[in-house]
């Protein structure tokens, strides 16, 4: 078997041949998908087909979504040997972007419960000592997710939790109770 020269240029042919392929395939995306997706023009109807004409739409078809929205900032003081638990009710595969950072280091445990079946059932994603995380986090189940913090040292520590997501509440679990405090969507 003869194999071809590498160092050989392609012919006019094979060029034209390549050109006009590329050019069939461009035209196929763009009648397919860039049209109905960007301009909401569907000539050929797959845009209405595969939903893709909703993306040209003015309004945001997860507008729903998005109403549950909300922003949060808390901050704790914790004197030695003090902690604080600090929860958020969220659906399942919620998600949450955060960061906490403290002004001494703290134990902490980032942890769930499922919805009605208590703390024997809680699972964790990360403990240790720290003075500050920041992440993303998306509910493995619905229920109350968040932080306990444990100040081990001998002097007050601050900390401060900013998050923004898609939970409904949140929870303080401190000094022997419980204090749910209601934060409202973010405006348009």
């Amino acid at each position: 078997m003869v194999q071809p020269d590498s160092n050989t240029p392609p012919s006019s042919k094979n060029i034209l041949i390549a050109s006009a392929t590329a050019l069939v395939v461009a035209l196929i995306v763009l009648l397919t998908v860039i049209l109905p997706a960007e301009f909401g023009i569907d000539p050929l109807g797959t845009g209405q087909l595969t939903g893709l004409s909703a993306l040209s739409n003015d309004e945001n078809p997860f507008e729903e979504k998005l109403e549950g929205h909300r922003q949060d900032y808390v901050e704790f003081e914790l004197g030695p040997f003090q902690s604080v638990e600090y929860k958020y009710l969220m659906d399942l595969d919620a998600p949450m972007v955060f960061s906490w950072v403290a002004d001494d280091e703290v134990y902490f445990d980032m942890h769930a419960e499922p919805a009605a079946l208590g703390e024997e059932y809680a699972e964790s994603f990360e403990q240790g000592n720290a003075t500050s995380r920041y992440g993303s986090f998306h509910a493995p189940f619905t229920g109350i997710h968040g932080w306990f913090w444990e100040n081990r040292g001998s002097t007050t520590v601050l900390v401060q939790l900013y998050s923004a997501g898609f939970y409904q509440t949140s929870t303080v679990f401190r000094d022997g109770g419980d204090f749910e405090r209601v934060i409202e969507p973010v405006a348009d």
